[in-house]
């Protein structure tokens, strides 16, 4: 398995996919160049599932490497 930068986004929108995406929330992006030329962005969603969802639903952040260690490890145990 090749390692990689965890990205991460805020949803800012989650129109008809209430249960699925809480907005504000922080979820985990997976890189999927595929979907980026589509305008969708995969993201792990509430089930923990990965979902492709539009590109303009989200917003990037970039964490500090101590809050996105927490995150995966809260992921990865859930």
């Amino acid at each position: 398995m090749r390692e990689y930068e965890k990205q991460f986004a805020v949803c800012i929108r989650n129109d008809g996919y209430a249960e699925s995406l809480d907005l504000r929330k922080i979820y985990e992006v997976l890189d999927d160049p595929t979907a980026a030329s589509h305008g969708m962005l995969r993201v792990i969603d509430e089930e923990g599932e990965d979902y492709l969802y539009p590109r303009d639903w989200f917003l990037p952040i970039e964490l500090p490497q101590n809050i996105a260690e927490a995150i995966r490890t809260i992921v990865t145990s859930a």
